[in-house]
């Protein structure tokens, strides 16, 4: 729980022991409570002595004696003193001097939790004040897990804990649950919730928990500049005094009022009694009378209210809390608990003819509309209010919508070839130069081939491609941005529903265009287990960005007309291929298993260059170290696989061969450099074949020949599990170019052109067509994901799903590009 060794909790010290008080955690009651017996920060305490039991403990602070039980202990944070009394001979302990030290510094931190619904500008915030680039998107689920930013605002040093979007803290999704766990048993120090201000309705209701909870918060108006441009009128300082906690206006987007939040975090800290005070949401008079029924019989479980409210707890279980509920039924007195809780629903139900959780729900809405009438004036002007949605009459329209969607993904590939072509010729020339440059400095030997051969030719032949797939983040960041990404889940929800998947699958699907792994996790987002693994089986089949790479080197060596088509061709096999897999899954596995279509279609906004910017920084540090590790150790591997071992017959001969031809003196020097020239090839080849890497080859040319691939091709794409790029690489280093060669992408292209069968009935034949082409990127877009989407899908799945998505993709992808390769050579 703590992150500094030092740093330890007061049911932890031993006998005789002295500490600081650096921080007492836990909600209103407890740490109030607590405080008042004088467990306030900076205070030393002593140890006294253990109860016969070993608990309470009898502690010793401002000259007082007070008992605490292990479990209250347990929520204050202490810097130890060393004590020579001490009875515990493994108790770690320091100097009071170098204590105070600690003390002054970690009694500076805050650990604060961002909180809010999805779009409300959380992640922007954070990005802002913290000066990380985390993902913004502008639809649910790009925080998928917790993301923590360390920065300093004056003299204080703070934690922001960026928690996943949600609409509430029950039990719906994934996100839900995390937000509540992490509230309750991390105990941060103050709660930032983000609050929407142009949809301060809906947002507010979680508020609402969050007063129940009694957490020390602040909130931050966010979006407030649209709130003003639309005309209304909000006297968000009225509100602030109703609920009892600050309300700051913000524009994070633009990084206005953030500074104001911070500085309201520090003061609420410090002098939080006079900034704050606890209210409870009023459910009204029937509903409060079933709670405090509750709650007499939570409180008699002293355990159970040093954890949370026992009018948080006792709501919990009115609305019908799963994870509350179980709890309670593992305490001694959780029969009487849950007896008073289910007689509490049965006469609530009865009074209002409702479900309890609806009733809950209801009050909380009702009390959030009072609230609103006494502070928010709308504009009348309602016209206005609905201008951001305008654009909806043409971009979801029944039948303009999709072919509006078409054109903007037809758009989008196709940028990335026209606008990433002349950036990366000049990277192309660049690596060109610099190989040139380090084989004509270095002597021929071992060294130069590794770096000449290895290093350049693996790693320089995947970062050619980096302008493509920074355009392609740049549109993906655009559509999501917009707003835009949410209308696509609208639009095609109806297809998507008949063929098993749900509207929002759409949005994992589109980010899988980028990468996989966040697309994975983005399926958290989705409520209904058999919806989340149905995306996460589909999510494979869409290109991520690591393939595009091979795309790009296999479009421009054999297509030179209607490149983007023949991309998007590739991209659209990937979606139909997930749909028919979901297909095939509904009618065996998940069937008669459906879910309902919910799902925020927020404003339309315009994108901020910082965002675009951001994410496309984000990912070219993430392909570059990828570069630098995982391609770099790859390409090395694979070089060294290839490159030994050095002796073999055939090679022996060809290099005697050479020596003839240079040793008749009948034949010209031009003669002599041509056969010299050849036999060299043949000398590559034989080494090739000879190696490490080439009997790899052969061991798996009758699993990949049928496919119309030769060993080096079967190679690559084993090479490819670690990542797709590795693909690109691999065959950077099998099909070396000759020396003439001044570009090290042009160079392989000539040389997957040259390439011949050397054996078996096309021996003579090109290796490379169009169809082979085509065929080994449908196989690439079809066979095992890298081994990070694996482990992803692991953890968000299962091993036996994780196996599945293996074996299933592997062998889907054989029999495909068999089949299509065999028609092709028959038409």
């Amino acid at each position: 729980m703590n992150n500094e060794k030092n740093i330890q909790l007061l049911d932890e010290m031993p006998t005789g022991a002295k500490c600081i008080i650096v921080k007492v955690n836990g909600y209103g009651g407890l740490r109030h409570r607590l405080m008042e017996m004088g467990f306030v920060k900076g205070e030393t305490v002593t140890v006294v002595k253990n109860a016969p039991l070993l608990d309470p403990v009898e502690y010793k602070v401002m000259a007082g004696h007070v008992s605490l039980r292990r479990e209250e202990a347990r929520k204050i944070q202490i810097v130890p003193i060393g004590q020579e009394s001490s009875d515990d001979l493994g108790y770690n302990g320091m100097m009071e001097e170098e204590a105070r030290k600690t003390f002054d510094r970690k009694s500076k931190e805050i650990s604060v939790a961002l909180v809010g619904n999805p779009n409300c500008g959380k992640t922007s915030f954070f990005n802002h004040a913290t000066g990380l680039h985390e993902k913004v998107g502008n639809y649910s689920g790009v925080t998928v897990d917790m993301k923590v930013g360390e920065f300093h605002h004056g003299d204080y040093t703070i934690n922001l804990i960026d928690l996943p979007g949600t609409y509430s803290i029950t039990e719906y999704t994934p996100e839900e649950m995390y937000v509540r766990e992490y509230i309750t048993k991390q105990n941060p120090d103050i709660v930032l919730n983000i609050v929407d201000a142009s949809n301060l309705e809906r947002n507010l209701y979680l508020t609402t928990q969050l007063i129940d909870m009694n957490v020390r918060m602040v909130m931050a108006l966010n979006m407030y500049d649209e709130l003003i441009n639309r005309g209304d009128k909000f006297d968000y300082q009225s509100m602030s005094e109703m609920f009892g906690f600050p309300i700051i206006p913000t524009t994070a987007s633009k990084g206005k009022g953030i500074d104001q939040v911070l500085q309201t975090i520090i003061d609420v800290y410090e002098n939080g009694h006079n900034l704050t005070r606890h209210i409870h949401v009023n459910y009204g008079r029937d509903i409060e009378e079933q709670i405090d029924k509750i709650k007499q019989t939570v409180i008699a479980n002293g355990v159970l209210t040093s954890n949370a409210p026992s009018r948080s707890i006792a709501i919990n279980l009115i609305e019908g809390n799963k994870t509350t509920t179980e709890e309670m039924a593992t305490l001694p007195n959780g029969k009487e608990i849950l007896d008073a809780a289910q007689k509490s629903r049965t006469e609530l139900e009865r009074r209002y003819n409702e479900d309890a959780g609806t009733i809950i729900v209801n009050a909380r809405y009702a009390f959030i509309r009072g609230a609103l009438k006494e502070t928010f004036e709308p504009n009348p002007d309602t016209q206005k209010s609905e201008k951001p949605y305008s654009i909806d009459r043409i971009l979801t329209h029944r039948w303009l919508g999709f072919p509006v969607m078409i054109l903007f993904l037809w758009v989008m590939f196709q940028a990335t070839f026209t606008l990433g072509e002349p950036l990366q010729n000049w990277i192309e020339q660049g690596i060109g130069w610099l190989g040139g440059v380090i084989g004509h400095a270095m002597p021929d030997g071992i060294l130069k081939d590794l770096i000449v051969d290895g290093i350049i030719a693996g790693v320089g032949g995947v970062i050619v491609f980096l302008p493509n797939i920074l355009i392609l983040f740049m549109f993906i960041s655009i559509l999501e941005d917009t707003g835009y990404m949410a209308r696509a889940a609208f639009i095609i929800d109806k297809l998507m529903h008949r063929i098993g998947l749900h509207g929002k699958s759409f949005i994992p699907f589109l980010i899988g265009f980028g990468c996989g792994v966040p697309a994975i996790m983005a399926t958290r987002t989705l409520e209904n287990k058999k919806d989340r693994i149905l995306t996460i089986i589909g999510i494979p089949f869409m290109s991520c960005s690591a393939r595009l790479p091979v795309y790009l080197l296999l479009v421009g060596a054999f297509f030179s007309h209607s490149q983007g088509l023949i991309l998007l061709s590739i991209y659209l096999i990937g979606i139909v291929v997930a749909i028919l897999t979901a297909l095939l899954m509904k009618n065996t596995v998940f069937k008669n298993n459906s879910e309902h279509f919910v799902m925020e279609l927020p404003p339309y906004r315009i994108p901020t260059l910082r965002n675009t910017l951001i994410h496309m920084w984000d990912k070219s540090v993430q392909y570059l170290k990828k570069m630098g590790t995982v391609i770099l150790a790859a390409s090395v591997i694979i070089w060294a696989l290839g490159y030994f071992p050095r002796q073999s017959e055939q090679a022996e001969q060809i290099a005697m061969q050479i020596e003839q031809v240079e040793s008749n003196e009948s034949l010209s020097s031009e003669e002599k450099e041509v056969q010299i020239k050849t036999l060299n090839l043949q000398e590559m080849a034989a080494q090739s074949e000879n190696s490490y890497i080439g009997r790899m080859g052969r061991f798996i040319a009758p699993v990949v020949e049928p496919l119309g691939f030769d060993w080096k091709m079967g190679v690559s794409l084993l090479t490819g599990m670690g990542a797709k790029e590795i693909v690109v690489s691999t065959m950077g280093v099998l099909y070396q170019a000759d020396d003439n060669a001044d570009e090290n992408s042009t160079a392989l292209i000539d040389k997957l052109k040259e390439q011949r069968w050397t054996s078996g009935p096309r021996i003579g034949q090109p290796v490379f067509t169009p169809l082979v082409a085509y065929v080994y990127m449908l196989f690439i877009l079809l066979y095992f994901p890298c081994i990070a989407a694996i482990t992803a899908i692991r953890r968000e799945a299962g091993r036996g799903w994780m196996w599945f998505s293996v074996l299933y993709n592997t062998a889907l992808a054989w029999i495909v590009c068999f089949a299509v390769y065999q028609i092709g050579m028959l038409l």
